[in-house]
């Protein structure tokens, strides 16, 4: 719990913050970046309320996408959809992963927070998934990239290189040409009862989780692959599942509105 908590607290300035305040604040330390990064969140806090603790899957999935996969946060969502004031403006993340020096990978992210993942859940991540992939989803991300300035600020992109991508990812540009360098990476955070009953990361215990995220990918990608069966290139996009246990969803909902709350204050 304490090291999933610094996790999410480490990387919330990802998706809260623009490349340029990230920057500015550097200087006035880390308190600072997660006091601004805290005004920045929804906090949605009445307990039945839909989409609580959705931010916090968001800001896993930026933890992820920076710390396994490399990736440059081109577009920082919880950061645009605070001053759009729109809670559904496209995918839940918008990344670039450099590849080389004339060449990138896009990902647009999914990223539910559920209390359980049960063959009823996986009919609404799949629908959403195959939304965003959309034509007009595609096209609006893209132009969402190219209209903000954070894609000029990262230095680990070439200028030729940054060239290529506002080119590529153009009004004009057919969506058959992104499709092969697009990747979807689906986050389920979720209250995980075998999580909660054990004490210690037995040998037992791992191959359970293994074998219930087996079966869960197997059935998620099943109904996907059924779902999208009209989708024009579906077979070029690459689809990255990722399962995230934890014990108890309200107490690190909780735990995460007290603190982003005493940051505020």
């Amino acid at each position: 719990m304490i090291n999933f908590k610094k996790f999410i607290w480490n990387n919330i300035k990802e998706t809260a913050l623009s490349h340029s305040e990230r920057k500015a604040l550097l200087d006035d330390g880390e308190g600072s970046i997660l006091t601004e990064s805290a005004k920045k969140l929804r906090l949605i806090e009445s307990v039945d309320a839909i989409g609580r603790g959705s931010e916090i899957a968001e800001i896993v999935l930026y933890g992820i996408m920076k710390n396994h996969y490399s990736a440059l946060p081109i577009v920082p969502k919880i950061f645009y959809k605070q001053n759009l004031k729109d809670e559904a403006k496209g995918s839940d993340s918008v990344h670039i992963v450099v590849e080389s020096e004339d060449s990138f990978s896009l990902w647009f992210g999914e990223s539910k927070f559920y209390n359980s993942i049960e063959n009823a859940r996986l009919d609404t991540i799949v629908a959403s998934v195959k939304d965003s992939i959309s034509l007009d989803k595609i096209k609006k991300e893209n132009s969402i990239i190219t209209n903000l300035s954070d894609i000029n600020d990262f230095d680990e992109i070439s200028e030729d290189l940054r060239i290529k991508i506002k080119a590529s990812l153009s009004q004009e540009e057919s969506i058959d040409n992104i499709k092969p360098i697009l990747n979807i990476p689906i986050l389920l955070l979720y209250e995980c009862e075998q999580t909660k009953l054990g004490t210690s990361l037995t040998a037992e215990y791992k191959q359970g989780i293994i074998d219930y995220h087996k079966d869960r990918a197997t059935q998620y990608f099943k109904k996907q692959i059924q779902k999208c069966a009209d989708v024009h290139l579906y077979e070029k996009i690459n689809f990255h599942i990722i399962l995230f246990p934890i014990a108890d969803k309200e107490k690190v909902v909780d735990k995460f509105i007290q603190i982003a709350k005493a940051y505020r204050d």
